[in-house]
């Protein structure tokens, strides 16, 4: 294919970002200029340059320089170029016009000379005259004029590429998009997303540098919203090669929010912005995933959901009058004493017209990058937000609240390097996989029977009850060195560590209550939103160790009718729906698990009339001939070990009836479906009746992500289809 020459187009100050984003799209740079950069390559690679770069403003194809000494030397190079190849016949056009010299002092009157070229140069070659159009042109000629040369180009993006759609409303002295984007490269945000950092805004105004974070972090190339470029009526143009981007732009942005989703909030002290940000929201596709509400900077505090790393970065007031500058060092103090009290190994930038209010923050800037905000001289400057630098760092226990006693030191400190350990291996695992809650310690140590689960920032230990032959006060001791070491060594403070005891649950207990605090907060799973509680019932609302059988319904759900039986909280049913499941039926027998099941099913925007969850006996419906008619392709059940509750219409024994709820089952599969089998009853043997009626193929080994590789045992699961199915 054919090389071609592009002017790209930036703000000022951005131009080095902006070459090493053009490499990204296979265009290699040829030389900088002021505001923008020359840049050579295949057409594919414009055509990128139009639908993914963040920074740009324009993308021109070069078609000529010529002489411009004069207008008569500049009418004489137009006119000898082949415009026919660029304007398509009958059509419309326009010139935008940029730069003067001695003899050409008007911008119009330049334009009007290129006009006369363009047109007298089409009819000359026996073609109809085009149609000067100064709005919705055809196609947008680009003329630059520099001393005595004019460099004349065609406007493949046809508009700055800074108005990306989803801004139509503005706030006070609005910030760019691609000015905000190149504010987030400058400070990191990439590779911040990246290792599972979330994003702050705390004077967010109508929203662009959060939901330019947002849109950068899912991989949603920022020209996916723009209905019209430059170049779609331009002869030159290739619709199979333009078509093909377009469709891989749209794999990326659904495959973007299939990793963990990281936390995206916005936080501004004026209401009327706020509402013009969630507008902005809706409207760039990210409803639901960015967060915005009005809140002053002084109430900042962290929520419990973020992560432990992350970006806060903001553009506070300029203070362009001599009474509003003077309370931004107030407004400064507040915003670093905030981030250094509640964000603690966070990164802070601060875009500001003021640096010298910088100081204010209480912090040393590591980096300060020069940028112009509009014709505005402004700077970035970068902190990181460490221990030794907070202002008021937040206590590790609440006043008068006394740390557990460590009765056996050496004890304690195995328990400490193993926590670390795991933290290193398992935490570095999670944070590539994009995994948010997971199982960090399994009773590791025969001294400390533990399970230590962590739910993005918060913690769930939970204690296996001691044998006979291990004195009380020994077990009380050894969890009390656990519940002072673990804070420490995970960072989390004591109100997000959560306690419990777990005992073998018979009958309905797994449903009762342990408290009724109502602490729900959302986690999320391959991009899923998933509602948990630490606090309120034994288990938290979701099972972490069949999180790879909840991603492999996600990865194989399009288009099937899925059931889900003993649904639980429905986290299954969720995924089968983001995964394209065509509807969905969940069933069970509490009336709490079915309003989660729900509420988590509406986090996900899941139709209620396709996906519904209804409370019941799963064993009654499997029996119930009325219900036997329906069909479904995909089939998953996870029933509970042994089960008398009153609601149910007889005693389910796993081990027992496992036999006659898979056939009960099959009945209503596909003959081409699946069903999923699993339980956790460690002593169960399958009925070897089954492997002879079905196809029947254990895959437990497969369905243990590492953080439970060390507990094999936790579940066992099969993959169970008809015969020559």
């Amino acid at each position: 294919m054919s090389k071609h020459i592009f002017f790209v187009t930036c703000p000022k100050g951005v131009e080095y970002l902006l070459a090493d984003e053009m490499k990204e799209f296979g265009l290699s740079l040829v030389r900088n200029a002021p505001a923008g950069v020359w840049v050579e390559g295949e057409l594919e690679g414009g055509y990128r340059a139009c639908l993914w770069s963040r920074l740009a403003n324009r993308v021109i194809l070069n078609v000529a320089e010529v002489d411009a000494r004069s207008a008569e030397e500049l009418y004489d190079g137009v006119v000898t170029l082949d415009w026919q190849a660029h304007i398509p016949a009958g059509g419309s056009f326009r010139v935008t016009f940029l730069g003067q010299n001695e003899a050409i002092r008007n911008t119009q009157f330049g334009a009007q000379k290129v006009k006369d070229g363009i047109v007298d140069s089409i009819r000359g070659a026996g073609a109809p005259r085009p149609s000067v159009a100064p709005k919705d042109p055809d196609v947008t000629v680009s003329a630059r004029l520099n001393r005595g040369r004019l460099s004349l180009g065609i406007d493949l993006s046809g508009h700055s590429l800074h108005m990306r759609g989803y801004r139509t409303d503005k706030g006070v002295a609005p910030l760019k998009e691609n000015l905000a984007a190149a504010l987030l490269m400058r400070a990191g945000w990439p590779a911040i997303a990246a290792d599972g950092g979330d994003f702050v805004d705390p004077m967010c105004g109508s929203g662009t540098l959060v939901i330019e974070a947002a849109l950068m972090a899912l991989d949603i190339a920022p020209g996916r919203k723009q209905e019209r470029f430059g170049f779609e009526s331009w002869p030159g143009h290739q619709p199979e090669l333009w078509l093909a981007l377009r469709q891989e732009a749209e794999r990326r942005a659904y495959e973007g929010k299939q990793a963990r989703i990281p936390v995206f909030a916005g936080f501004d002290q004026d209401g009327r912005v706020i509402a013009t940000a969630r507008k902005n929201i809706q409207r760039a596709g990210l409803e639901g995933l960015v967060h915005v509400e009005a809140q002053p900077v002084a109430e900042f505090a962290r929520e419990d959901a973020w992560s432990s790393q992350g970006l806060v970065l903001t553009n506070p007031p300029y203070g362009e009058r001599l009474s509003e500058r003077k309370e931004l060092a107030g407004l400064y103090q507040t915003l670093g004493s905030a981030v250094s009290r509640e964000l603690t190994g966070w990164r802070l930038g601060v875009f500001t017209g003021a640096p010298e209010f910088g100081k204010s923050l209480g912090l040393r800037s590591f980096k300060q990058y020069k940028l112009f905000n509009g014709k505005l001289p402004a700077q970035l400057l970068l902190f990181d937000v460490q221990p030794e630098n907070a202002m008021t760092p937040r206590d590790p226990a609440a006043p008068g609240e006394l740390l557990p006693r460590i009765a056996n030191p050496e004890r304690a400190a195995m328990l400490r390097n193993r926590l670390k350990k795991n933290l290193k291996l398992i935490g570095q695992w999670a944070r590539k996989q994009g995994v948010g809650c997971y199982r960090l310690y399994d009773a590791d140590m025969p001294e400390y029977a533990l399970a230590i689960d962590i739910y993005e920032g918060r913690v769930h230990v939970q204690e296996y009850l001691a044998p006979k032959s291990v004195d009380e006060k020994a077990a009380r001791e050894r969890l009390a060195e656990a519940m002072a070491v673990i804070p420490e060594v995970l960072d989390v403070a004591p109100e997000n560590l959560v306690c419990k005891q777990r005992q073998r649950q018979t009958g309905t207990r797994q449903y009762e209550k342990q408290a009724a605090t109502g602490e729900y907060f959302r986690v999320h799973e391959h991009g899923c939103t998933l509602k948990v509680n630490l606090k309120d019932y034994l288990d938290t609302g979701l099972f972490l160790d069949h999180r790879p059988v909840r991603h492999w319904i996600q990865q194989h759900a399009k288009g099937k009718r899925f059931l889900n039986l003993f649904c639980y909280t429905g986290a299954a049913t969720v995924h089968a729906a983001v995964g394209g499941a065509s509807r969905s039926l969940s069933l069970d027998m509490s009336r709490t698990y079915v309003s989660w099941a729900q509420d988590n099913l509406a986090l996900n925007r899941a139709d209620p009339r396709k996906h519904v969850v209804e409370q019941a006996d799963c064993l009654a419906w499997l029996e119930d001939r009325k219900t036997q008619d329906q069909r479904f392709d995909l089939i998953f059940m996870d029933p509970p070990t042994f089960s008398n509750s009153a609601r149910m219409s007889g005693v389910l024994d796993i081990q027992r009836d496992h036999g006659s709820l898979i056939r009960q089952c099959m009945a209503r599969l596909a003959s081409d479906g699946l069903l999923i089998f699993s339980n956790n009853f460690r002593k169960f043997r399958l009925d070897e009746a089954l492997e002879a009626e079905y196809e029947v193929s254990e895959v437990s080994a497969s369905t243990l992500d590492k953080d439970f590789q060390r507990n094999s045992k936790i579940h066992r699961c099969w993959h169970i289809r008809h015969q020559n199915s």
